[in-house]
């Protein structure tokens, strides 16, 4: 399907940032003067950005996943329809990214209830994502589906990850048991000649596999085959996915803040952080985009809670992420967020129109506090709340803004995965930092492996033995 000019501008996503001006919120809001002033360090950020699209070296080959992935997306489909025709389940093994991103993209586009539904109204097998090992969440997810009917897109760039090795093996075990080749119920999404996943896959004689890039990350990779294959087996529109995030990056090629959301977005982030403002709200007024939060989360804590600059300095920077959803948490954390501290910026995901409406019909006219809801829809009670909480947080003079997707289709949340990529990519430019590493995810990667006994992890073992809990500070 192509898009006229006239479609790409109705789909076009918006960011409005007037609550976060001195026009509109006085001495808490940020200056023109302000944001002028940090002209000279957008443009730095934008142009490292742009200087270095696409060198796997600086794991920035997420930039290229839009224009460089056409045989790939081919292949998936095929891939797709087969595990479509085939299975009755489909189970993601992963975690962080490899998680994330493919839950994420199943609860913006498809069916709240899918799994829910009958077969003939599901574009798929059921679908389920394990990101994580607890043994009461493994042993359920096995209770619910048949292992011989499963389909299993193991993802693992290294295949070292615990996590997901672990449930590798659990799986594999019963499929050994059940008398089914592993080969026919798999398939990795790992790296092109290394790592675990390789070894095991020649191991079998042969696993269908999808290459997760080189130069691409954990959480840039929802936009490569770590995404697009659980996408498209849910019956997504992959190659639409990938022309809204082309539509971003076009969008985001100039370097002038008033032309460039993304790059404006992460100015006033960074201007909001060097002021103290230390915890980031993300709240979508949609069920569709909740998960839009949790991977958000992932990609801005990880990439910019750094403790050292490019050039060796120390720096400890960063912001907390924090998950709301509209209209639920106005009636939990809201309070907070407009009396508490000074210290959050809130960014509300808003949906111009909703995919339904849901009239509410009359009733209890003689109640008023009931009645004048009758003759309004859910789609204008849930605006309203949305735009009333901004209101109700301007008023009180705290910095929020409003990113506006048309409405939520494949291309739309296309446009905003990838800007949210370019804003952390400019964020991090802006702090001088490494974007794309996370040591301190590491540590507890290496702490993990002492504990289990993994060979090589002996000094590490015998430190954390002597860290044990003392016995004068338990209660």
């Amino acid at each position: 399907m192509k898009l006229t000019e006239q479609q790409r501008k109705q789909m076009r996503l918006t960011v409005d940032y007037t609550n976060m001006t001195e026009k509109y919120l006085g001495a808490k809001g940020i200056s023109e003067k302000t944001i002028a002033a940090h002209k000279k360090i957008a443009k730095a950020a934008h142009g490292y950005v742009s200087a270095n699209r696409g060198k796997d070296e600086l794991y920035m080959g997420w930039t290229e996943l839009p224009y460089n992935q056409n045989e790939i997306v081919a292949d998936i489909l095929t891939t797709a329809k087969l595990i479509r025709k085939r299975f009755e389940y489909f189970v993601v093994l992963g975690i962080g990214g490899s998680a994330l991103g493919p839950s994420m993209a199943f609860s913006a586009l498809c069916h709240l209830h899918y799994n829910d539904l009958p077969r003939s109204k599901r574009k798929g097998p059921k679908f389920y994502v394990e990101d994580n090992v607890d043994p009461v969440r493994m042993k359920e997810l096995l209770d619910v589906i048949d292992v011989t009917k499963t389909c299993f897109n193991v993802i693992s760039k290294s295949g070292a990850t615990s996590e997901t090795m672990a449930q590798y093996l659990i799986i594999s075990d019963l499929l050994t048991k059940a008398g089914v080749d592993i080969r026919e119920n798999v398939v990795f999404t790992t790296d092109a000649k290394k790592g675990n996943l390789v070894k095991i896959s020649k191991q079998l004689g042969g696993v269908k596999s999808y290459v997760l890039p080189d130069g691409v990350g954990g959480r840039f990779s929802e936009l490569s085959p770590v995404g697009l294959l659980p996408a498209a087996v849910a019956g997504i529109d992959i190659k639409m996915l990938l022309k809204g995030a082309a539509f971003m990056d076009k969008l985001c090629k100039s370097s002038d803040l008033t032309k460039n959301p993304a790059l404006l977005s992460a100015t006033l982030q960074y201007i909001a952080m060097q002021d103290g403002k230390n915890i980031g709200v993300m709240m979508p007024y949609s069920d569709n985009l909740k998960y839009v939060a949790d991977w958000y989360a992932q990609l801005w804590a990880e990439s910019l809670g750094k403790n050292v600059t490019l050039d060796g300095k120390p720096c400890h920077v960063g912001q907390t992420p924090v998950k709301a959803l509209g209209v639920t948490d106005q009636h939990s954390q809201v309070q907070l967020y407009t009396e508490g501290p000074y210290d959050k910026v809130v960014t509300f995901l808003s949906v111009g129109s909703y995919k339904e409406k849901t009239p509410i019909p009359h009733g209890y006219r003689n109640i008023p506090d009931v009645g004048f809801l009758g003759g309004h829809t859910m789609e204008e009670l849930i605006q309203a709340e949305n735009r009333a909480t901004a209101y109700a947080l301007t008023k009180a003079g705290r910095l929020n803004y409003t990113i506006c997707l048309p409405e939520i289709n494949e291309y739309t949340l296309g446009q905003l995965l990838y800007f949210f990529e370019l804003q952390t990519a400019y964020a991090g430019a802006m702090f001088n930092i490494n974007t794309y590493d996370q040591p301190g995810v590491e540590a507890g990667k290496k702490a993990t492996f002492a504990l289990l006994g993994k060979p090589g992890y002996e000094l590490q073992r015998n430190d954390l033995d002597s860290a044990a809990p003392d016995e004068d500070y338990i209660v």
